[in-house]
């Protein structure tokens, strides 16, 4: 992406919180869906950490008290939608989906915060506990307009507890100056022996194991403890590949000339371009696409209910996406506001992958935390064998 349209660290604040902690992939209407979340605090401790800061307005009427990622929004359309509607909106940050979730949890739905921006795993873990409200989507003109492929998902059926906000994707990051692009096709090509001492992986539980998965034809939703097992003894043979784990800036031992390919955010590979290394692509694996995607909900009891509405249809109108998700530098949702944006941004397989990519596309969904203890146990025993 051009770049005067990509602020400074955003790609890589948003992304260094998106390692997970507890979730699985989920399937979508005829594909799969898959995001990245990085273990938070303890979430009593995340809570507490967040509890005196970032106070909601408790007055009602023209207000919108909005909890969103920290540097995930464009500032001039907040101003511009407090121009136009006179609402004020007052706006606190999070920096992981856990911190999010422990502070509604103590709230108890309070109501106090009018819309928040959970990821797919969180919006399936929030919508079972009762803490979101149910959307009316009469009141939400510019649905209409937003891709059908990244809809009726099931973390959230019909879309009746959230809407897309941003998205993005996971795959396989290859330097064409080292590797022959075309000779790189499946997560399997990791595992090639030439490839001795020169890979990289994200330090993601979900995204590594998901790819491990996919390669042995299981669900990245799997809860089943044998499936588990079977992906961590196949990541077991592909340590003597392994470099580095690096989730801070997986960019970086791509461009330190460490890895020649590995698992990667396909934001990461749109900075290294960014920043000097041309030659760095990506690619998506014909197993599976592995993707994460951020949404607007309304928490249980939302005491600006019409203002939360208000707020979310103004965000997705297509000249307000368009300006976000080129500041932001990841997906938008919308194909109208896709129309709006430069040819090298619109057109770029790395942000946009092609339709017959989405076919095999995954997001992430809720397992809970008997499955997560069962993962993060055998990620344990990789990180200290290899």
């Amino acid at each position: 992406m051009p770049k005067n349209h990509m602020p400074k660290n955003n790609i890589v604040t948003r992304r260094r919180f998106l390692e997970m902690t507890g979730a699985g992939l989920i399937g979508l209407t005829g594909l799969g869906l898959a995001g990245c979340q990085q273990s938070g605090k303890n979430e009593n401790e995340a809570a507490e950490a967040t509890s005196t800061q970032n106070a909601p307005s408790t007055k009602r009427g023209k207000v919108v008290n909005v909890y969103n990622w920290t540097e995930y929004i464009s500032d001039s359309v907040l101003k511009a939608f407090t121009a136009e509607t006179g609402i004020e909106v007052v706006y606190s940050t999070f920096d992981s989906n856990e911190a999010m979730y422990a502070k509604l949890k103590l709230m108890r739905n309070s109501g106090d915060y009018d819309v928040i921006f959970p990821g797919t795993d969180f919006v399936d873990k929030m919508r079972k506990e009762n803490m979101l409200e149910v959307l009316d989507h009469n009141k939400i003109s510019n649905f209409k307009l937003l891709n059908k492929t990244l809809l009726n998902a099931e973390f959230d059926p019909e879309n009746k507890y959230s809407v897309p906000y941003l998205w993005g994707s996971s795959g396989i990051a290859v330097n064409t100056k080292r590797i022959d692009l075309s000779s790189i096709n499946s997560w399997d090509d990791l595992w090639l022996p030439q490839y001795k001492g020169r890979v990289m992986l994200m330090n993601d539980l979900r995204d590594v194991f998901s790819m491990s998965l996919l390669t042995l034809g299981y669900p990245t939703s799997t809860q089943d403890p044998n499936h588990i097992k079977a992906a961590y003894e196949k990541l077991a043979t592909l340590m003597p590949n392994v470099r580095t784990f690096n989730s801070d800036a997986p960019r970086m031992p791509f461009m330190e000339g460490e890895t020649y390919l590995g698992l990667a955010w396909n934001g990461e590979v749109i900075m290294a371009q960014d920043q000097g290394m041309p030659e760095l692509d990506f690619v998506y694996p014909k197993e599976g696409v592995i993707m994460w995607m951020d949404n607007m909900a309304i928490p249980k009891n939302a005491k600006n209910l019409e203002n939360a509405y208000t707020f979310i249809d103004f965000l997705m109108r297509p000249e307000n996406s368009a300006i976000i998700s080129e500041e932001i530098g990841y997906g938008s949702p919308s194909d109208a506001a896709r129309a709006l944006m430069p040819p090298k941004m619109a057109n770029n397989e790395t942000i946009y992958p092609p339709a017959d990519k989405m076919g095999h596309a995954l997001f992430r969904r809720d397992v809970g935390d008997k499955t997560m203890a069962l993962y993060q146990k055998y990620w344990d025993r990789l990180k200290v064998d290899m």
